[in-house]
């Protein structure tokens, strides 16, 4: 199977109907296809390696005037350059492999049993039960499976974004043990828990040219040296083979597609031989930020620190879309690079997602799409809007903080330390009826960003759209937890109604929220 000529990404034409297409036609046909048809991950995935071939094929744009114009040369250099490395996407074969490394075997005799990551190409399935993924869902595990080839196209390229750090097989490449002695990092798209951000446009093609990165942008943002080569252009031959390792882990096209495990799959398509790849550094330790991702300021250890905002399943993804939508200028904090490009007029969908992991296990994908106005691009509204999600975590502590006084009045003492685990459910409960509730009111945050002139000077949230739907979830929220139908618990329900409108105490509230939001 070859990965230019013969159908493999699940994509939605215009019309709604579903297909696959091949990377030829991607290009060729973009701007019939309205959007991918994956999963989170798999979709940041299938993007990094359609903006490769686009940059390579393209050698830039340049610079931003450059990215306004090169759309109409876009396609047909992307196809040609396919027809050029059309022998780098073979998924099998005895010659280069897409995403897999030549000469690579078990070791005759292993460190250890724990490290025998197994040899089932269902390994290459983030979310199959298999080695350390869970069942949940997922009911399978163990179990022989059989894949044909364009899944198994669309596992190996995610897998080597995404892969979860933990134990993993050694093996033999040319002959060296891979790195790493039985343990990986998370792959570069996984590191740091990272949450990814891609600027959509109408269709396809449209998505492409919205999230390039120009020569002049990588320069900034990598340094003078840093646009590279794809992978496959300078396929490392060992882990530490200088030249190839640094194109593939220090560059930026070299990046994109990274090489995070040395794989290679049998020809039955049914088995694999795993170990460690390339070696590449997370943000935190280079300071090389991927692309779509963004990177905040987080006060740790009393001190400022610059890390990449997470994917989370404990946080709706609206709540950081005042961070998201900050543009990054090189080092400052700010979100995916593309946004450099949009105008500050008009109006852009934004999607964000990613993969959430618990260290080497993974947890979940989280994803959403926003239309966001164009006035969010600006601090004064991200501001606002940052305000705004205050407004509402403000209200969440004052829900937790009355139900645990309805509660107090009947009795339960739920304050008390051996208490924690129930206080906790008892607030966890509802406070998910009210974020539920709040987000159906999302559109109105965003239209106080849009529009600021209705706060007013005095900055009056009460009266805003928003500011009543947060009171009113709020109160709902309150409403279905604390049943008040006979004479005590209408007794302990006004009391918690009065805590629930109440100021905290000065120098109060901080530590209060702490406990309320114990993660334990």
């Amino acid at each position: 199977m070859n990965l230019t000529i013969d159908p493999w990404i699940p994509i939605v034409w215009n019309d709604g109907q579903a297909g696959r297409v091949n990377l030829c036609e991607a290009f060729e046909r973009g701007e019939q296809i309205r959007d991918l048809a994956v999963r989170p991950h798999e979709r940041v995935s299938l993007m990094r390696l359609l903006l490769c071939i686009a940059q390579a094929g393209l050698d830039g744009p340049a610079d931003e005037d450059d990215w306004r114009v090169c759309r109409a040369r876009l396609v047909s250099a992307a196809l040609d350059y396919l027809r050029r490395w059309q022998s780098a996407f073979e998924l099998f074969g005895s010659g280069q492999r897409f995403l897999q490394v030549g000469n690579l075997a078990k070791p005759a005799k292993r460190p250890s049993p724990t490290e025998d990551e197994g040899t089932s190409t269902s390994k290459l399935d983030l979310a199959l039960a298999t080695g350390n993924n869970t069942t949940l869902f997922d009911n399978v595990g163990g179990a022989p499976r059989a894949f044909a080839p364009p899944e198994l196209a669309l596992m190996l390229l995610a897998f080597q974004c995404f892969s979860p750090g933990g134990r993993i097989g050694v093996a033999l490449w040319n002959g060296e043990e891979t790195a790493g002695n039985g343990s990986s990092d998370h792959a570069p798209c996984l590191a740091g828990g990272m949450l990814h951000g891609l600027v959509r446009g109408d269709d396809l093609a449209a998505t492409i040219h919205e999230n390039l990165m120009t020569r002049e942008q990588v320069e900034h943002f990598y340094g003078s040296d840093a646009w590279g080569k794809p992978l496959w252009e300078i396929m490392p031959q060992r882990h530490d083979e200088a030249e190839a390792a640094r194109n593939a882990s220090r560059t930026y096209l070299g990046r994109l597609l990274p090489l995070a495990r040395a794989i290679r799959i049998g020809e039955d398509g049914e088995s694999l031989t795993l170990g460690n790849g390339i070696s590449y550094e997370s943000f935190d330790e280079s300071g090389w930020r991927e692309p779509t991702a963004t990177v905040v300021a987080r006060v740790g250890k009393g001190e400022a620190q610059r890390v990449v905002l997470r994917a989370s399943v404990e946080k709706a993804l609206w709540r950081e879309l005042y961070a998201l939508t900050v543009k990054a200028v090189a080092e400052r904090p700010g979100g995916p690079a593309a946004l450099q490009h949009l105008s500050d007029d008009n109006p852009f969908d934004l999607w964000v997602g990613g993969l959430v992991a618990d260290q080497a296990k993974l947890v979940d994908t989280v994803e959403s799409v926003f239309h966001v106005p164009a006035r969010m691009l600006y601090e004064s509204s991200q501001r606002l809007y940052e305000q705004g999600v205050k407004l509402a975590e403000t209200s969440e502590f004052r829900l937790r903080r009355a139900v645990s006084e309805y509660h107090k009045q009947l009795g339960d003492k739920l304050d008390r330390p051996e208490m924690k685990t129930r206080r906790q459910e008892v607030q966890a409960h509802a406070a998910a009826q009210f974020w539920t509730d709040v987000e159906l009111a999302v559109p109105r945050l965003l239209e106080v960003a849009e529009k600021p002139e209705q706060l007013g000077l005095d900055l009056a949230w009460h009266k805003t759209a928003w500011g009543k739907a947060v009171a009113s979830a709020m109160h709902a929220a309150f409403e279905r937890a604390c049943p008040h139908e006979t004479p005590r618990q209408v007794r302990a329900y006004a009391l918690g109604l009065q805590a629930l409108f109440a100021e905290p105490p000065k120098g109060k509230a901080k530590a209060e929220e702490e406990v309320e939001h114990d993660p334990a």
